[in-house]
């Protein structure tokens, strides 16, 4: 008898589990997912946002339909007014909107690839619109049916809500202007891989400008000679002496003082970087060893010297 009442009582609560969590809600709403959110994750957030009524139940649900590896990031419209199974079966049949995601270092060209593949952007009218510097690293959840404008707009809400005013207010204090700013932002984060690393070259690279050194960057030629269809890369591993020569105002060892624009997308690592940078660093030379994993530094051109011979030679 215990048993049968507690099957009829199992059942009775697993029905009422199942029902809408509001049935008069017909209205569809937002719900996201985002990338690495557990199932748990995402059934306290169903939830707390008033799309289920049980977690147990939901829970038991998505278990009984084996959809638990089917569940997929992104950005869903559903309502208070659909059964559970509904809401389970809606959360695997993809998403309104795609997550991408734009890491620290790219150049527009190479953004622009992301977007042509994940949301069908074309590529030539990005890369001709965009920004160099300003698409700023993040993941970002974009509508399928995206336009361009509205990428751009994305991009540009991100950047300035990141790069924040009190940042802006530390630049100038500083005596950097934005510009400034994301030119230097963007060749550290290309030649440095920690926030320590960054601020010591970003504070040799503000002292070479300080007294008039060209600024010597691998990064920026690479950026000036532009996309390397052996490597299929738009960043060519090593440099030759002919490429240190190349005819640019990306050339760093032939022009003194910074490059005409940004080179990249820098992170906000890399950015508050140059804002804390320390023009009186002692060091006015860095290199890095063979497979990029560390920076030595030098106060003088024989102790750079001499770091190329043990470390790159």
């Amino acid at each position: 008898m215990l048993f049968i009442i507690g099957i009829i009582g199992f059942g009775l609560f697993y029905a009422e589990g199942s029902l809408p969590a509001q049935p008069t809600v017909k209205t569809k709403q937002n719900f996201v997912i985002a990338k690495g959110d557990s199932v748990n994750k995402i059934i306290n957030n169903l939830e707390k946002q008033g799309f289920i009524r049980n977690r147990l139940v939901f829970f038991i649900i998505v278990k009984q339909l084996d959809i638990e590896n089917k569940i997929q990031a992104g950005l869903f419209r559903i309502s208070p007014s659909m059964r559970a199974k509904d809401v389970a079966l809606t959360l695997t049949h993809g998403s309104d909107d795609v997550w991408v995601t734009v890491i620290e270092g790219l150049r527009k060209e190479e953004i622009a690839q992301i977007l042509s593949d994940d949301v069908g952007i074309p590529e030539s009218e990005f890369i001709k619109r965009a920004q160099e510097g300003t698409l700023f690293p993040d993941t970002y959840l974009i509508p399928r049916d995206a336009t361009i404008d509205q990428v751009l707009n994305t991009f540009a809400s991100n950047f300035n809500k990141k790069y924040s005013d009190t940042l802006r207010s530390q630049a100038r204090a500083q005596g950097l202007s934005d510009n400034d700013v994301l030119i230097l932002a963007s060749i550290v984060e290309r030649e440095a891989n920690s926030f320590q690393t960054m601020k010591q070259v970003a504070s040799i690279l503000r002292k070479r400008l300080k007294e008039g050194y060209p600024l010597q960057v691998d990064a920026t030629v690479q950026y000036a000679l532009g996309y390397q269809e052996e490597e299929n890369s738009w960043w060519k591993k090593s440099l030759s002496l002919e490429d240190l020569k190349i005819s640019s105002l990306y050339n760093t060892y032939t022009h003194t003082g910074l490059p005409p624009g940004p080179i990249g997308s820098p992170g906000l690592s890399a950015i508050t970087a140059i804002i804390e940078s320390d023009t009186d660093t002692p060091y006015l030379y860095y290199i890095s060893n063979k497979d990029g994993s560390q920076l030595h530094y030098a106060r003088t051109l024989d102790e750079h010297n001499e770091n190329i011979r043990k470390y790159l030679r």
